[in-house]
């Protein structure tokens, strides 16, 4: 079988992550990152489209030795809450990208782009596990307030990767297990999988703290610090998501700094380093009792997952629950081009975007649930 040639497209806050891979092989990669002055003019993530576009362009122009496309796709937006998996970019999606996304985020322009290549060459564009991914079953959804329910929005894209790869490196298929995925970058995101999908989370606003996020406070004296300093909704925000955590308690989102104060016998900067995996820890013991202790697999990545000192206090306190497999970084642009691979030989089926799903809401997640947790009753 000729091997497919696709191209993955990641936008970020200020970088454009382009590859291209034929089947496995990546054989072309390009980082552009922007100046805080190329992106001024631009007041929305949607205006930016053209300028993206550009660069888009001028990689591509670099590719003709390599041969035709089969595919292209990009990072997913913030968009309704859908599958895990491909959705097929369509004029719809495009529409609620670029003029009706539910949040400014850079991976609006991933399924824009794609689908800018692939139009005029008659080839298919995809997202694949974007940042909106709601898998959640009917008991992860509500609170204790009846005007707010839990929704998913984390790092789907490479915690999905990451259990794919490990079920595959185990001989297995992630449908047969049950896994929790520890995604550990600048927050700190969990996922339980039951058989393949992404039944629970513990989000970085719900779980231990991290290099930058505050993690999960106290409602009381956290509304109370607030009150006490005037502090608004963005205030208060911009210090538990851009300065909480390392940044708060040691003044760095380095935890390379962190371990060399340890070494150097920093006794404060060690008591926190460890706590956050003590805490990290409490978010797999919650996840594993979601998945009644049925535990095949704990995956631990992103980049603290390269910190032994890390995982020295973190593995012995989740071990127990089942076997940990440690896959440290991550790598977008792979998990993108491999998920389309994945269409593209018949593996898995991309979803459609179709007018009922573009206007799935709040109301209809928890209608879907009732629907779910009814058709479980009856079962039982």
């Amino acid at each position: 079988m000729e091997k497919e040639l696709i191209l993955a497209i990641n936008p970020g806050s200020t970088s454009m992550k382009l590859g291209v891979y034929r089947g496995t092989e990546q054989i072309a990669r390009k980082q552009v990152d922007y100046t805080a002055a190329e992106l001024a003019p631009y007041k929305t993530i949607s205006a930016q489209l053209e300028l993206r576009a550009r660069t888009v362009e001028e990689f591509l122009s670099t590719l003709k030795p390599y041969g035709k496309l089969a595919a292209a796709v990009g990072r997913g937006g913030v968009i309704v809450p859908v599958e895990s998996g491909a959705y097929q970019v369509n004029e719809l999606m495009v529409d609620r990208l670029l003029n009706r996304p539910l949040g400014q985020h850079a991976s609006n322009l991933g399924g824009v782009l794609a689908y800018r290549v692939a139009k005029p060459l008659g080839i298919p564009a995809y997202v694949y596990d974007g940042v909106t991914v709601s898998e959640l079953e009917p008991l992860a959804l509500l609170t204790g307030c009846r005007e707010v329910i839990r929704l998913s929005r984390c790092h789907a894209l490479n915690m999905r990767a990451m259990a794919i790869r490990a079920a595959r490196e185990a001989g297995r298929s992630c449908r047969e297990l049950n896994q929790i995925v520890v995604h550990m970058g600048g927050g700190i995101t969990m996922s339980a999988h039951r058989r393949g999908r992404m039944v629970d989370v513990v989000l970085d606003s719900e779980g231990p703290f991290s290099p930058e996020r505050a993690g999960r406070l106290p409602v009381t004296p956290l509304l109370r610090y607030a009150a006490a300093r005037g502090l608004g909704p963005e205030e208060l925000i911009r210090q538990t998501r851009g300065q909480g955590g390392l940044v708060a308690l040691l003044g760095t989102n380095d935890a390379r700094e962190v371990e060399r104060r340890i070494l150097a016998g920093d006794i404060m900067a060690r008591l926190v380093y460890e706590t956050m995996a003590c805490q990290t820890s409490k978010g797999v013991g919650e996840l594993a009792a979601v998945l009644e202790g049925q535990v095949d697999q704990i995956v631990l990545t992103g980049a603290i997952a390269w910190s032994q000192m890390f995982l020295s206090w973190l593995i012995p306190r989740i071990r127990f629950l089942g076997e940990v497999v440690v896959l440290p970084g991550e790598d977008e642009l792979e998990a993108l081009s491999q998920g389309a691979l994945r269409v593209l030989r018949g593996e898995e089926t991309a979803h459609p975007y179709t007018p009922e799903l573009d206007r799935r809401g709040e109301s209809e997640l928890m209608e879907l649930a009732m629907a779910e947790y009814q058709r479980s009753l009856k079962k039982s």
